[in-house]
């Protein structure tokens, strides 16, 4: 994911050297790129510099069709997949069914007017924190998960994709219980058909090695289950802090260049 958003650099300029800079080296060129800015002109200036499909991040309706469909038919002709984000006219979707809907609004524009292969729209439902005392927040990990699985019926071929660290976010300063988080929120969130998410794989716990209290309160939060899980997850999450995951087994990369 390469991304140039600071104030004090010519994002344009910077996003197409380095994107001709990596593409000299053989292991980084064989994985597809990710452009992902806020402004048009510097994705633009990406894909005009990508080798073979990479993926924008990203459309949404914010301003409109008539925007959407433009910069939709840019991405398709220069190759590349987009990921969708759930915001429309009237700002950010939070409740299911304004996610499901406009998420297979978007959808609908890519695949039947600009031709987009449905494989290649990669649409995002909105993950939001929990956790975070506000009684409204409370079910925003069931909402998550729910519109995943009316995504996938909805927009078939469609890939769907987070940012699982959203999810975790009142809990910084914590990584060990907010790993736990991410683990506990990921094998629901796969089940109900999420393809794919931003987190750090390397220090993503397995969920049957976590500690069963640690998780069962980890649940309680993320499922809504009671009214006073949060109080109780604080109430472990000192004794959990400090612990380092044992982490995934990345020897792999080591001969992934050759």
């Amino acid at each position: 994911d390469v991304n140039f958003d600071e104030a004090l650099l010519d994002g344009d300029a910077a996003m197409g050297k380095f994107l001709r800079l990596i593409a000299s080296d053989p292991a980084i060129a064989r994985v597809p790129v990710m452009i992902d800015s806020s402004r048009w002109s510097v994705i633009e200036a990406g894909l005009k510099c990508l080798q073979g499909k990479g993926v924008v991040n990203s459309l949404s309706l914010k301003e409109g069709e008539a925007k959407f469909l433009e910069q939709a038919g840019l991405v398709r002709r220069y190759g590349a997949a987009a990921v969708v984000m759930a915001f429309d006219e009237q700002g950010q979707a939070e409740t299911v069914a304004q996610r499901v809907d406009i998420l297979e609004r978007a959808f609908r524009l890519l695949v039947d007017v600009v031709g987009f292969a449905p494989e290649d729209v990669i649409l995002d439902a909105n993950v939001f924190a929990v956790g975070t005392g506000i009684e409204a927040h409370a079910d925003y990990g069931n909402a998550f998960v729910e519109a995943v699985h009316q995504v996938k019926i909805r927009c078939p071929g469609a890939l769907t994709s987070c940012g699982i660290s959203n999810v975790s976010f009142s809990f910084r300063g914590n990584d060990a219980v907010r790993e736990a988080i991410h683990a506990v929120f990921l094998e629901r969130a796969i089940a109900a058909g999420l393809d794919m998410g931003i987190v750090n794989a390397g220090q993503l716990p397995v969920v049957d090695d976590l500690d069963p209290e640690l998780r069962q309160r980890v649940a309680d939060v993320l499922w809504n289950h009671r009214p006073d899980a949060t109080e109780r997850l604080l109430e472990v999450a000192d004794r959990a802090k400090g612990r380092v995951a044992a982490g995934a087994d990345l020897t792999w990369r080591e001969g992934s260049a050759e």
